[in-house]
């Protein structure tokens, strides 16, 4: 498993996993109980390349691994050419309510393979060079004729965005210009307009001049901007577009009328996918059981719990991974102490794996899970950190340390999250000698 790991992505990954952060890449080496999940989204992936949409909902306490998944899933589809967006939902800076603000978000953390967030100067760069090349595999003109290529360049631009002009002109219109702006070497106006079809306000009147367009984006508009970015994208190569909407369960804690306008924008938006409207979008939200089965959540809106509704058993193992909603357990000891063998693994060393064995994995995580109120299923990320920081870098560094004889575990308030803290347990838990 390990020898599939570079080096570079073996640093990356330990370096987060120190930090107490979810790696940004690398995920496949730390997958633990995620097997089941992937035959069934993996034929979502399909279904969305092949001009299909698809939505779900992911849902599971803190600490079940829900960004773990997402982003698992988002390195699945950006194997496949996808690209990708993760947006925080928050009462202040990103409220669902506002798709505007939701679109402009999503764009600042668009990314691709090969380019890191925000990609659509990228993506809007190599769909010009493919109407290019397009025209020149067509025939209708030859790089040497200057004039017709830009002419031909033009109506097959027309044509890709025939669907767009109807229902978002001035989607197609700032794209017009800002073809036209790298066409004459003017990147103050082409960079102008890129931020302007990312949903960025306050974008200089002189340049929304320039190609045709006014004001900023507002909450309808964003939706059909998505729709003009979907098309930009599969043009440009990229079959799909991954959307993560992460912690919706915030809603439950923003005024009632703000709650209710957020709801039924993702109302909208399901139905919106389910019609058909966004061929290319794989949109998935994250949120708690709470969210999803309480009175101040998706209850609160009778159409979107009709819409999300799935019936989950007492056995996690046979629910299903098709329906619309997915039931993340959370950890167990056992499978913390696999997440634990596997980031030993990838971690490396002579010394380690003889000093760090199985059975001290087991007693790490009983000892964390003993900090936190006895709740495993809330400890991989300071099971992590603490593995990662606490026991592995010292066995690395230090010849004649041992954890069982020289490291007694110690969580600080300082280093927990509210919901860590809260559950933090009042006595302390010894590692066993």
């Amino acid at each position: 498993m390990t020898a599939e790991v570079s080096a570079r992505r073996r640093r990356d990954i330990i370096d987060a996993l120190r930090r107490g952060v979810v790696p940004a890449n690398g995920l496949d080496a730390l997958a633990v109980g995620l097997d089941r999940f992937t035959s069934a989204l993996d034929e979502d992936l399909d279904r969305v390349a092949g001009a299909g949409s698809v939505f779900k909902a992911v849902r599971g306490e803190y600490g079940a691994g829900k960004t773990f998944f997402t982003r698992w899933l988002g390195e699945r589809a950006k194997r496949r050419g996808f690209a990708v967006a993760e947006v925080q939902i928050s009462e202040l800076e990103t409220p669902l309510h506002r798709m505007e603000t939701v679109y402009r978000r999503l764009v600042e953390q668009l990314a691709t393979e090969q380019f890191p967030p925000s990609a659509l100067r990228p993506v809007l760069d190599n769909w010009i060079f493919a109407l290019e090349e397009d025209v020149l595999a067509a025939g209708t003109a030859t790089e040497a004729d200057a004039e017709e290529l830009d002419r031909a360049v033009g109506e097959l631009l027309e044509t890709r965005l025939a669907d767009i002009s109807r229902s978002t002109p001035a989607f197609a219109a700032a794209l017009r210009g800002y073809r036209t702006a790298l066409a004459e070497g003017d990147g103050v106006t082409a960079g102008g307009l890129a931020a302007w079809l990312g949903g960025q306000p306050h974008v200089a009147a002189a340049t929304r001049r320039a190609a045709g367009v006014k004001g900023d984006l507002d909450h309808f508009g964003a939706l059909n901007f998505l729709r003009g970015l979907l098309t930009v994208l599969r043009d440009s190569g990229h079959p799909g577009l991954l959307v993560v909407l992460d912690e919706v369960e915030t809603l439950q804690r923003v005024r009632a009328d703000a709650r209710d306008k957020a709801l039924n924008a993702l109302r909208q938006l399901v139905d919106d996918i389910y019609a058909g409207r966004f061929p290319g979008l794989f949109l998935v939200v994250t949120g708690t059981p709470a969210f999803f089965d309480g009175p101040q959540g998706v209850q609160r809106l009778a159409p979107l719990a009709q819409r999300l509704a799935t019936d989950f058993g007492s056995e996690p193992r046979w629910d299903n991974p098709r329906a619309t909603q997915l039931r993340l357990p959370g950890f167990t000891e056992e499978s913390l102490v696999q997440l634990g063998v596997r980031v030993r693994d990838i971690y490396g060393g002579e010394r380690v794996p003889a000093t760090v064995d199985d059975g001290y994995l087991g007693e790490l995580a009983r000892a964390v899970a003993g900090r936190l109120g006895g709740r495993v299923g809330v400890a991989p990320r300071v099971y992590l950190k603490k593995l990662v920081a606490d026991v592995l870098d010292r066995v690395d560094q230090f010849p004649d340390w041992n954890p069982r004889q020289h490291y007694e575990l110690t969580v600080r308030p300082d280093e927990l999250t509210e919901v860590e803290r809260n559950l933090a347990a009042a006595d302390d838990v010894e590692l066993s000698t």
